[in-house]
């Protein structure tokens, strides 16, 4: 199909423009993260003129960064698992069984979607005082669990759509074979359909886990100085008499990396599990 010469150089301008607008920042990141908090503080120089890992060492102790990373781990394993395993009995019933309230259900599952985060804030932070008020000890507010069974409700109702999606996609054959081999419902689910389904499973773990991992906005409402995550600890490398922007930068690339690694090995199974979905 031929192209005009016009149109050919603006689809390079604009892909040139679009890389730089990506580039650009995580060039600047990189380089202050590398430069003493002097050189980034005052005139800004594209490469460093005189460069350091010094701020990668002084994160650690500046905040407690090894304890903003295992909070973080900890609350997004485990709601990320607590999400595919739920959202894999829901959906595999959602799309192998008609039962009453079917529809309902799916309505409901995703109309949450349609609602902004900061509705919930009040009502979850009313109800987990409560709930602590009750018990008469903290068991929720400011807590790890709290946290996590936040961020299932945001997770959870997505996750349960689109396996719900991707398992309408497999035949229906494959659970009348294993049943015809002695499989009950649980046995077909999981050594026959769960195999099959690995690609959609994959994608809705990831979706949770990044859904979970930077969330600020109920993070900073729902821990404390103990229970605090990396999205709200990296704000605590600013202070009453300084602002450690090399530290910020520094540390803003130790917890991407294992995102960003997780995510380039995940990848095809995350757009083969997000296509599937998506066209169904």
């Amino acid at each position: 199909m031929y192209e005009p010469r016009s149109f050919r150089a603006f689809r390079v301008v604009v892909v040139v423009g679009l890389g730089l607008f990506t580039v650009v920042p995580l060039y600047v990141m990189v380089t202050s993260a590398v430069k003493p908090l002097r050189d980034v503080q005052g005139a800004f120089h594209w490469w460093p003129t005189h460069p350091t890992l010094r701020p990668f060492i002084d994160i650690w102790s500046t905040v407690p960064l090894a304890r903003y990373f295992v909070n973080s781990l900890v609350v997004c394993v485990v709601s990320t698992a607590l999400s595919v395993l739920i959202a894999i009995f829901a959906a595999y019933a959602v799309s192998r069984y008609r039962f009453v309230g079917r529809g309902p259900f799916l309505v409901t599952v995703l109309s949450t979607q349609m609602f902004p985060g900061i509705l919930f804030l009040l009502p979850l932070f009313l109800i987990f005082v409560n709930i602590d008020k009750q018990l008469g000890f903290t068991f929720l507010y400011q807590t790890r669990l709290g946290l996590i069974i936040t961020y299932l409700t945001f997770s959870l109702p997505f996750s349960i759509w689109m396996l719900a999606s991707y398992l309408d996609g497999i035949p229906r054959d494959l659970d009348d074979a294993a049943r015809v081999d002695g499989c009950r419902a649980l046995g077909a689910l999981f050594r026959v359909v769960l195999p099959a389904a690995r690609p959609g499973v994959i994608a809705v773990a990831v979706y949770a886990f990044m859904t979970s991992w930077g969330e600020i906005l109920f993070a900073s409402q729902m821990t404390n100085d103990s229970t605090k995550t990396l999205a709200i600890g990296l704000q605590n490398y600013a202070t009453q008499i300084n602002v450690y922007w090399n530290q910020i930068m520094a540390a803003s690339i130790v917890v991407s990396v294992p995102i960003v690694i997780g995510f380039l090995l995940l990848q095809k199974y995350l757009v083969a599990g997000l296509t599937s979905g998506a066209v169904k």
